[in-house]
Order: structure tokens, then C-alpha cells, then sequence
């Protein structure tokens, strides 16, 4: 294990360690431990499963339940477009072809350059804002097709390309 992997498992241990109690806490493990790692690798979820005392198996159930939840590494730049009947309906499909083009990628990939993962998801809940993407944990509500090149260039303003 490399020392960086050491520190992001210490940081990831010292949130489940100050945890009132570790019962039903596998949702908010699982979203911590992607905020630090970015994905959830097999290696991090054998270590919740230990660190939770719950089978290997629970928390893999978990993370292919759950949309939201990666087993792989996505880009610098994460787009996650709401699919969800109130987004579809109001042109989520349009949105995502849009990024797509935009970006050169596919949905549900993250370009080989590591700078931009493209996800569209089954719903984010916040169907009010139809059609809505988060960018980078940022929401995005009410789009239409237009909006999306000024989002990638504000991302790409951000970093300072």
C-alpha cells in the first residue's frame, strides 16, 4: 500500500471510528469513502466490510443497488445527467447527447485523458429542478440543450485551462 493510500485509509477509518455507532451506517461509510477515494475499488470495500463488520457480499450488494455509488475510477471532471422520468421527459436525453458531443464521450464512460466521466443516472431526486445534472458535486437545474457548453468551459475556466 502506498503512503498515499495509507492516509486516505486512516482518513476513512478516523470517520468510521467517530461514528456514534456503526449500525446501519453503511450508506454514509460508502459516501465518505468515495468522497475520499473517488471510486470504490474492491480494496475499499473489504475494508469497510472489516471496519463495519458486515459481510464483503452486503456491501457490494449495496454499491450495484445504488446509482450513485462507482466501483471505477471516474475523471477529474464528474457529470452525472438525472435520467429520471421528470428529467426525461423535460429533455435529460437532449442534455446527454449534448455532453456527449460536446465532450467526445459516451455515457456511463470517463475519457482516457482522466479529465471527464459522463454518467447519466436513474435520479438524483430533486425532480422540481427537472431536467438537473450535477458537475463536480454541483447542481444544475432547469437545463436546456444550450447550457451545457458554458458548464464545460466554466469546469475547464476552473482549472485554469
Amino acid at each position: 500500500m502506498e503512503k498515499n493510500e495509507k492516509v486516505l485509509f486512516a482518513e476513512l477509518d478516523a470517520y468510521i471510528d467517530g461514528l456514534p455507532s456503526k449500525q446501519g451506517a453503511l450508506i454514509s461509510v460508502l459516501h465518505k469513502a468515495q468522497d475520499i477515494f473517488g471510486y470504490l475499488p474492491k480494496e475499499v470495500q473489504s475494508h469497510v466490510a472489516q471496519k463495519l463488520d458486515i459481510p464483503a457480499s452486503k456491501v457490494y450488494g449495496v454499491l450495484t443497488f445504488y446509482s450513485f455509488f462507482t466501483m471505477t475510477q471516474k475523471g477529474k471532471h464528474r457529470v452525472n445527467v438525472c435520467m429520471g422520468t421528470a428529467c426525461f421527459v423535460r429533455g435529460a436525453d437532449k442534455i446527454l447527447h449534448k455532453f456527449e458531443r460536446d465532450l467526445n464521450l459516451k455515457a456511463n464512460t470517463t475519457s482516457e485523458d482522466g479529465l471527464w466521466s459522463l454518467d447519466a443516472l436513474r435520479c438524483i431526486g430533486a425532480c422540481g429542478l427537472a431536467p438537473i445534472i450535477t458537475v463536480n458535486g454541483k447542481s444544475y437545474g432547469r437545463l436546456v440543450e444550450d447550457d451545457v457548453t458554458g458548464i464545460i468551459e466554466t469546469c475547464l475556466a476552473e482549472e485554469g485551462k
